[in-house]
């Protein structure tokens, strides 16, 4: 009987069907990345093959760390990313630096005057009272960066009642770009993706944290593609690409 039991559990296991892996690579990438990185794709062979899901950085390391079938990770900012790696949810050896940005105040107003950031800036007063649209403090990495530079400046608690926090930072660019928000903290290449809204002003690299955009291999792909899609994104000709859309890119 235990032999028979034994060839039974071989002939099932031969017949039973292999798990098929999918065929698209499936990236999730920084909402503020949309732009430059659905060019950027538009360049690979294998673009037909790519699947992007945008959102806000803290949103899709949460989904990745609730077993989302990502292949690739494009973080907006280092902490999610960093928090993923302690889980031990990246491919190690995958992780690298591929861009970076800088923070700027946009304005609803196409002939908004240029201001100079400066702990004496009085933001309250351009506000008018109106609200400060930037993307939610605690997860999304442009909000979060948003909040550093406020303390930096001593005006965080005066003005927290009056920003609109959004789900991701493109939400708090079409807030000033409707005109529902005067103001509004977003990234550089947020600022030159839309027309209808004026960058006034760049905060101070001091007053947050950098602006880096990781990027990694989730540990549970198994896609053919998941480390060339990164590795082709540091080619001159990428960087040329992502510099055009405004990222800082290194030499």
């Amino acid at each position: 009987m235990q032999r028979l039991l034994r060839i039974f559990a071989v002939v099932c296991a031969l017949v039973a069907p292999v798990p098929a892996i999918s065929a698209n690579l499936v990236v999730f990438a920084a909402a503020s990345l949309k732009d430059a990185l659905d060019a950027y794709i538009q360049t690979l062979p294998e673009k037909d093959q790519i699947v992007v899901s945008y959102g806000s950085s803290g949103s899709l390391a949460r989904q990745i760390e609730l077993g989302a079938p990502a292949d690739v990770f494009l973080s907006a900012n280092a902490a999610w990313m960093d928090k993923l790696q302690a889980d031990g949810l990246l491919r190690p050896g995958t992780r690298r630096d591929l861009l970076g940005n800088r923070l700027v105040l946009i304005s609803a107003d196409p002939n908004g005057a240029e201001v100079a950031i400066s702990r004496d800036f009085d933001l309250g007063a351009a506000l008018a009272g109106g609200f400060l649209a930037m993307g939610e403090v605690n997860s999304v990495p442009a909000g979060i960066y948003g909040k550093q530079a406020l303390t930096w400046m001593g005006q965080w608690a005066g003005l927290a009642p009056h920003v609109a926090q959004t789900e991701n930072v493109r939400a708090a660019l079409a807030l000033v770009a409707r005109g529902e928000a005067p103001l509004g903290i977003v990234y550089a290449t947020d600022a030159k993706a839309e027309p209808k809204v004026r960058q006034i002003a760049v905060f101070p690299s001091e007053s947050h944290d950098p602006i880096v955009y990781p990027g990694a291999v989730v540990a549970e792909s198994t896609h053919p593609l998941a480390q060339s899609f990164l590795t082709a994104m540091e080619t001159p000709a990428a960087k040329e690409l992502f510099w055009g859309y405004g990222f800082e890119v290194a030499d």
